[in-house]
């Protein structure tokens, strides 16, 4: 049984999972963490990997939502020029955010997966949702100071797991 901080999966970067393994797994949603994520926390513009990913996921048909504990300003300034869909104020870890993105866009929890950089609220919100999680590494080593506070504590409740990081999503044999 996935224990409340356990990943589905594990993948290095959020562009690093292929629109080829998310169909293979039924997802037409990717449901994604902002900050150190899809873009360093202090660089909110975004870089071009953010923007190539998006537009492989695009041509794939697979769509993807923003789900946030920022303010919707800085999530509407990180994303406005991809015109992605968010959910700001999601306060992860409750799994608040994701339930209320599921019902406004008519979502099962079967084709959506979460892509998040922090087990703490990230991953906890996705399991507590039911849905499927993939942990990527952050973008950047630096953190603003709550969330240094979660990374703090995710060590903790990680310390004897062994992390497999892969490039793209495999299922565990």
């Amino acid at each position: 049984m996935q224990g409340i901080y356990e990943p589905t999966y594990r993948v290095k970067k959020a562009w690093g999972i292929s629109p080829r393994a998310l169909k293979s797994h039924g997802i037409t949603t990717v449901l994604a963490d902002l900050d150190n994520t899809l873009v360093a926390w202090n660089k909110p513009e975004g870089g071009d990997d953010f923007f190539v990913w998006h537009e492989k996921l695009l041509d794939a048909k697979i769509n993807l939502i923003v789900v946030s504990n920022n303010s919707t300003g800085r999530v509407k300034k990180a994303v406005k020029a991809l015109g992605v869909p968010f959910e700001s104020w999601s306060l992860k870890p409750l799994p608040r955010g994701i339930k209320k993105t599921l019902r406004d866009f008519n979502l099962s929890k079967e084709e959506v997966i979460m892509v998040g950089d922090q087990i703490m609220t990230d991953i906890v919100a996705a399991n507590l949702a039911g849905v499927r999680s993939v942990l990527v590494k952050p973008l950047i080593e630096t953190d603003g100071f709550p969330t240094r506070i979660n990374r703090y504590f995710a060590k903790l409740v990680t310390k004897n797991k062994k992390e497999n990081w892969e490039d793209d999503i495999v299922d565990p044999e």
